[in-house]
């Protein structure tokens, strides 16, 4: 498969393959041409690092999934940690969601009358730091 099809079909750009081989994460199997060829199992492994860049690792982490022999090896550890991260997000941005939601229906005349976005303010440093 070349490297016009994978992309095709991956939805990744040429350039994109080209970076992730030269990391190491794929590896094409020759040359037709001007063209690289893959084999076909490398779509499901660029499945892989996607679902590994969706979930926020790295692309170092990503490669650690893979053993020396190309087959896929999961850190459980890893993922189980990156669980926690992920859930701790998705904690911060629904105070976020919630707090720009009363901000948007608060009744105060001025925004720095109410109470609660006072409280946003000062608690804001928290979360910047």
């Amino acid at each position: 498969m070349d490297i016009a099809t994978v992309s095709s079909e991956s939805g990744l750009k040429p350039s994109t393959l080209r970076y992730y081989e030269k990391l190491g994460l794929i590896h094409s199997i020759g040359r037709k041409g001007l063209r690289r060829q893959y084999a076909p199992n490398v779509l499901n492994k660029l499945n892989i690092i996607s679902l590994g860049r969706l979930a926020g690792l790295s692309l170092s982490e990503i490669s650690t999934m893979f053993n020396e022999n190309d087959e896929l090896a999961i850190d459980r550890v890893l993922l189980t940690q990156k669980t926690i991260e992920i859930d701790a997000q998705i904690k911060r941005l629904k105070a976020v969601r919630d707090s720009l939601n009363h901000v948007a229906t608060c009744p105060q005349p001025s925004h720095l009358e109410c109470p609660s976005f006072q409280k946003m303010m000062k608690s804001v440093k928290h979360y910047m730091s």
